[in-house]
């Protein structure tokens, strides 16, 4: 859909008048994966798609949701905002709405809002994340409240803790705030410092692969990885001081891994703290302008998450092996929470359509699912469009 349509939508539903439009982008993972909440590095990057929104203020005292992808509306009182709905996709926006209302600021005006997405939901690229930064973004622009970018990706955050009741990391709210075209972000999730990174590609995309077998990382399976990462501190303790996995290094991880009894814990924290190591690595050779090497990490990556986290599954396996076998592909990867979702590939321009091709007709005849493939542009964090 492109903006006009969506201003004709917005004028269809709330009626003639000025309109304001905003962007947030969802985000892809290029390497460091379940390290965020262990205090390790993640080296994201911001797509070109995302989560828009369409905004008009009102001198009514409500604020009335609406979104071209989901069916349900609503209309709140402005001293509302704090109070969820139920288990409706307004909660995301409404859960922003709060944390600014936590800060003791309230709305002198209402508004009229129309979201629209083209970051595909469930894939793992952080539709959610994008939904969040985008309403942070509208709120603090509209009513002029100055609050700094970093600031609004921790109350996207804290909103998803609130109101989605999904405790997740600090890196998609991030990067969909602080993304800039062309770079990566290559965060601490532990103290937040981060450095823009140029993503120098030549001749080389890269491309998601959407398994179309839904990202589902139940809080079940991600508390029960929390916990098991939590286990293997408690155990390394005795022999190191740390209070977090990200705290202890590659060579000194091996000289007490062995300390850790329980088998499954043992693999737990290998991958976490080998993927911190991988993705400084990463990082280092893409400054180098090394794609190879960095291909060899994302392959590491993947194998890692597999055989030591556990968190693949046979849909985002097959997709990987079928993707290795392409000639022209650099480095293959599940990107995201896991259990389904994508991968991400670096792939030789003219190894693209063959890729995709051949991939999509290999991955249906082992799964019976019908993949989507994107080629990805790194766009730019929340802005203000018009």
């Amino acid at each position: 859909m492109t903006i006009e349509q969506l201003k004709s939508k917005f004028i269809e539903k709330y009626g003639e008048g000025e309109i304001s439009g905003y962007f947030s982008p969802g985000r892809v993972n290029l390497i460091g994966e379940h390290t965020d909440y262990n205090g390790g590095f993640v080296f994201p990057c911001a797509l070109s798609f995302g989560i828009y929104c369409l905004i008009r203020t009102t001198e009514r005292k409500t604020v009335r949701f609406a979104s071209t992808n989901m069916p349900f509306e609503a209309e709140v009182r402005v001293e509302d905002l704090n109070i969820a709905i139920g288990k409706e996709w307004v909660n995301y926006p409404i859960g922003v709405f709060a944390q600014f209302m936590k800060k003791g600021l309230t709305f002198d005006k209402g508004a009229d809002l129309l979201f629209y997405g083209d970051v595909p939901t469930g894939a793992g690229l952080s539709s959610s994340a994008a939904l969040e930064v985008v309403t942070g973004v509208v709120i603090n622009d509209t009513y002029g409240f100055g609050i700094g970018r970093i600031e609004l990706a921790q109350m996207g955050q804290k909103a998803e803790h609130e109101f989605a009741l999904v405790n997740c990391g600090i890196m998609d709210q991030f990067v969909s705030a602080m993304g800039k075209k062309d770079h990566a972000v290559f965060l601490n999730c532990d103290t937040l410092a981060f450095d823009l990174v140029p993503v120098k590609l030549e001749g080389v995309k890269i491309v998601i692969s959407n398994t179309n077998s839904p990202h589902k990382l139940d809080s079940g399976k991600y508390n029960e990885r929390v916990a098991e990462c939590q286990a293997a501190v408690k155990a390394i303790q005795p022999f190191q001081q740390i209070s977090a996995l990200g705290e202890i290094s590659w060579e000194d991880f091996l000289k007490v891994e062995d300390k850790i009894e329980d088998e499954t814990v043992r693999r737990r924290a290998r991958h976490v703290v080998s993927e911190i190591q991988r993705t400084e690595d990463a990082v280092k050779a893409l400054r180098a302008g090394d794609l190879v090497k960095f291909g060899i990490l994302m392959n590491g990556s993947h194998d890692s998450l597999r055989d030591d986290y556990e968190v693949t599954g046979i849909e985002l396996d097959t997709m990987v092996e079928e993707g290795r076998k392409i000639d022209g592909v650099i480095g293959t990867r599940m990107t995201g929470g896991g259990f389904g979702g994508c991968t991400v590939s670096l792939v030789k321009e003219e190894a693209i359509d063959h890729f995709i091709e051949q991939v999509g007709k290999n991955y249906e005849a082992k799964t019976g699912l019908t993949p989507l493939f994107y080629v990805a542009e790194i766009g730019d964090g929340g802005k203000r469009l018009f």
